[in-house]
């Protein structure tokens, strides 16, 4: 099947990695499924990718019936699922753990570990069912998840166990033909990572200015994931600023 026929769901596509990501997986020929919590980020992604098959349907990925919903409309729209980049995710406010509030700490469990799960859970459910069968999942994980940055425990934790969730999913999928791997990224340019310009805390506690690299690599690496046959994977890959705090430096 070339990638001309086949079809992805990308979440948090309305901004940053996302919106690249699925731009690039529609320059590669795909139909995508667009997934965010606002309409109108999702309609610019939308235009952006000119005259790709896309469909942009608004979605919690936090809520069990709306991921459900999202999986409903890309079988509908594009009759099977090849592809799904896990990308939407969220940190806390940067504050010591003693003053986080239980409800911060819920909201990015919520989206970033949950949310994750339930994608991960439709898309077996429509990559078991479909001919020809299988399909492959990447998740957006995170170098935070083994350097941690100061007061960002909901984060780090969640991006932690995305790895098991990882592992765990490329071993059940297998049998199925679902291929699942994970991509971990440190410091692509977008409006996230914005403030990196103007000096960020560090673990000795100063501050500095990071590197950032541009946000097409992330692209294009995602694209090569997702382009591998069936029979190979990439279980990890990081994608990062090389001049950034992290090996040995961080």
């Amino acid at each position: 099947m070339t990638a001309s026929n086949k079809v992805a769901i990308v979440t948090g596509a309305g901004t940053g990695i996302g919106r690249a990501c699925a731009l690039g997986l529609a320059e590669a020929g795909y139909a995508v499924a667009l997934a965010g919590r606002r309409a109108e980020p999702l309609e610019e992604t939308a235009a952006m990718a000119g005259g790709a098959r896309t469909l942009a349907v608004p979605t919690d990925v936090g809520q069990a019936d709306s991921v459900r919903a999202l999986f409903d409309a890309t079988k509908e729209a594009f009759g099977r699922l090849d592809v799904v980049f896990n990308n939407a995710g969220m940190g806390a406010p940067p504050v010591p753990i003693d003053e986080l509030t239980v409800e911060q700490w819920q909201a990015v469990v919520d989206v970033n570990l949950t949310g994750m799960f339930l994608c991960t859970q439709n898309a077996f459910r429509l990559m078991k069912e479909q001919d020809p069968k299988g399909g492959r999942i990447i998740n957006n994980g995170s170098i935070s998840a083994y350097a941690p940055r100061p007061f960002s425990a909901p984060y780090t934790a969640t991006k932690h166990a995305v790895t098991g969730l990882t592992r765990s999913t490329s071993l059940d999928g297998r049998v199925h033909n679902i291929a699942c791997g994970q991509i971990d990224i440190g410091n692509a340019a977008t409006e996230m990572t914005e403030r990196m310009k103007e000096g960020v805390p560090q673990a000795n506690g100063t501050m500095a200015v990071e590197p950032l690299m541009d946000v097409r690599h992330v692209a294009n690496a995602v694209v090569h994931m997702a382009s591998l046959p069936l029979d190979s994977n990439v279980l990890f890959m990081t994608v990062m600023a090389n001049d950034m705090p992290f090996v040995g430096r961080g």
